[in-house]
């Protein structure tokens, strides 16, 4: 999904797994808590889909940084919502590192595409 071949798929994955733990949190009236995790939550795939239909590299690397920020966030709405006990430690471990296995992606093609721009810039 997304266009962004298997980390398309994590999120869109992730993403599933956000939905069932911010209705979980609801279940326990923790309404701002699960409407926060679930902003930054479900916005990383928004983000992502949007650079996929990005204008330039730039505009693709921007959108992927957008997407970053919201998977770093989520990763805080994550120990937030383990720390206050709305999720057990098997949740917690299991989404923190889904989580991160996202963020260090996002970082790594952020990286390259920043990488090819000013290499280009180079060759012209």
């Amino acid at each position: 999904m997304y266009g962004l071949g298997i980390l398309g798929d994590k999120i869109e994955a992730f993403t599933k797994r956000v939905v069932k733990a911010t209705k979980y949190i609801k279940d326990q009236k923790e309404y701002s808590l699960a409407d926060q995790f679930f902003r930054s939550g479900t916005s990383i795939g928004a983000n992502c889909s949007e650079a996929v239909s990005a204008v330039s590299k730039a505009d693709f690397a921007n959108k992927l940084s957008i997407a970053l920020k919201e998977a770093n966030e989520t990763c805080h709405w994550i120990e937030v919502t383990y720390t206050a006990e709305l999720i057990n430690e098997e949740t917690y471990k299991s989404m923190k590192a889904d989580a991160i296995e996202i963020c260090k992606i996002l970082t790594t093609i952020i990286k390259n595409t920043r990488i090819n721009i000013e290499n280009e810039k180079r060759n012209l």
